[in-house]
């Protein structure tokens, strides 16, 4: 069974190898940013577990604007109790629990989050060839970002508080 639960200090190991195996090294967080996560927005990042090990994980601030900016990867902010947008800046899943519906889990826990929290609807940015995946989910692409993290070609997907079941 997969439970879901809020992030620890003591899930940063593993929380770096999953981190690794789904991103580039230009663009997966670093031990720094992932301390900082834990230690600010905890209740933004939740872990999922099966059998007392981490498989994967989401996480990311609450902001003002509609669109992530690449400030975010570098430095954030306690969440407000209420309102804003819930970004994501990172959802991975290790290597040998993929195509199991983890990520959509992952997803569907952040979206009550938004809902609980009055919150305008999730932001989140993704290379092109995930685009359809997060469009299944109920996201609208909404273009290009500006960001340029990690030397690629970003969108910008959002789900407004609306669209959520």
């Amino acid at each position: 069974m997969i439970t879901l639960r809020n992030v620890q200090q003591t899930d940063l190991e593993e929380l770096i190898i999953i981190e690794n195996e789904g991103f580039t090294k230009e663009e997966a967080a670093t031990r720094e940013a992932f301390v900082e996560r834990i230690q600010l927005i905890a209740d933004t990042f939740i872990v999922a577990e099966k059998d007392g090990e981490i498989i994967g994980y989401i996480n990311g601030p609450v902001i003002s604007q509609r669109y992530i900016t690449d400030d975010l990867f570098e430095q954030i902010n306690e969440n407000p109790k209420k309102g804003g947008y819930q970004s994501i800046l990172g959802v991975a899943v290790s290597k040998k629990t993929r195509n199991q519906g983890i990520a959509r889990m992952l997803i569907n826990q952040l979206e009550q989050l938004v809902k609980e929290n009055g919150r305008q609807g999730i932001t989140l940015t993704c290379r092109q060839e995930l685009v359809s995946f997060y469009e299944k989910l109920g996201f609208v692409n909404e273009g290009t970002s500006e960001s340029q993290h990690g030397g690629v070609s970003w969108y910008n997907m959002v789900k407004l508080q609306d669209n959520m079941g």
